[in-house]
């Protein structure tokens, strides 16, 4: 029976992360990651595998988060339908198969790897560096590579791409709006193939008793979902009213923070 602390620390953690990917356009991992590494292992999980059930169970969550907050911004006209499709295939690749890779590595190098790309993000929302426009996207080919590598790198670190897709869109002259938006849409078919590949690699560490499938802990998606689901929306209406820029910066220094404690507590 999975007690009440957990149950309250796990819905918590859902309507942030819902409001926090309708706000800012992210998928969540930054935050779920390290929060869930530091849960497990109150738990009681061994070390050696709970960075990697962190990021299977994050992955799964963010496919109901990626779905409200797509739902949300489609209702906006802010998703470019022409992108996302040519885009997709890519990105399922690349997720998909990156989780065959992750699935084989020690949990501290998962974790300093997780650390070091959560500080290049931190440092780039701080400093709200955006890339200058470049010219428009050359065809088809050019974004399926750009997806597989977006998919790819979501893999080893459980996001829904936005801190990727957003900069890459802008930088092919797509408007800040509508690159966020798209984003999100995005994030939907990388958390689907993140999740089936979680699955699929840590089906050795399946126990039905414990709830665990794969490298994802069903307690935690199903209450992080709930949350998230419904937050999310409420993420988007806030980015109309609150100053953004400001609360990037308080994010990135919460993104760096988490990271660092994470891998404190791996190490």
């Amino acid at each position: 029976m999975l007690e009440i602390e957990w149950i309250l620390s796990f819905l918590l953690l859902g309507t942030f992360v819902g409001v926090m990917a309708g706000l800012l356009g992210i998928g969540g991992g930054g935050i779920m990651v390290p929060i869930l590494t530091t849960i497990f292992l109150a738990q009681g999980l061994p070390v050696e595998k709970v960075v990697h059930l962190a990021l299977g169970t994050s992955m799964a969550s963010m496919i109901f988060t990626s779905f409200s907050s797509m739902r949300a911004h489609n209702s906006n006209d802010a998703v470019i339908w022409v992108i996302v499709k040519g885009i997709s295939l890519g990105v399922l690749l690349g997720t998909f198969f990156a989780t065959f890779v992750a699935s084989k590595i020690d949990s501290i190098y998962l974790a300093i790897f997780f650390s070091i790309f959560m500080a290049y993000v931190s440092i780039q929302m701080f400093l709200n560096k955006k890339p200058q426009p470049d010219k428009n996207i050359s065809g088809n080919k050019e974004i399926f590579f750009a997806g597989t590598g977006i998919g790819a790198i979501s893999a080893f670190v459980s996001i829904g791409g936005g801190s990727l897709t957003v900069p890459y869109l802008v930088w092919r002259n797509i408007n800040i709006k509508k690159a966020v938006g798209t984003s999100a849409a995005i994030g939907l078919p990388i958390s689907i193939a993140g999740t089936l590949g979680y699955l699929i690699n840590g089906w050795s560490n399946t126990s039905v008793e414990n709830y665990t499938f794969g490298f994802i802990y069903l307690p935690a998606v199903v209450l992080i979902s709930i949350t998230s689901f419904f937050s999310a929306p409420y993420g988007v209406k806030l980015a109309h009213y609150l100053p953004v820029s400001v609360l990037k910066k308080i994010f990135s220094l919460l993104l760096i923070t988490l990271s660092i404690k994470m891998l404190m507590t791996i190490i």
